[in-house]
């Protein structure tokens, strides 16, 4: 499932960075944070990949 915003795509980047040992886990916050306790490493490259353009930069209440 590709990332719905282009905030959600960021923490996912994060969340994986801390997955890989590339950082601290220490260092996530919010979102990026539950993401990395709650997905997957694959779950998270296929948010973490999902193209930028034309996200909004927030997602929008449903």
């Amino acid at each position: 499932m590709p990332a719905k915003s282009k905030a959600q795509q960021k923490a996912a980047g994060a969340a994986l960075s801390a997955k890989r040992g590339e950082t601290k886990k220490s260092e996530l916050k919010g979102a990026s944070k539950g993401m990395y306790e709650s997905m997957s490493e694959d779950q998270l490259e296929e948010f973490a990949e999902t193209k930028r353009k034309g996200l909004p930069n927030k997602k929008s209440g449903d």
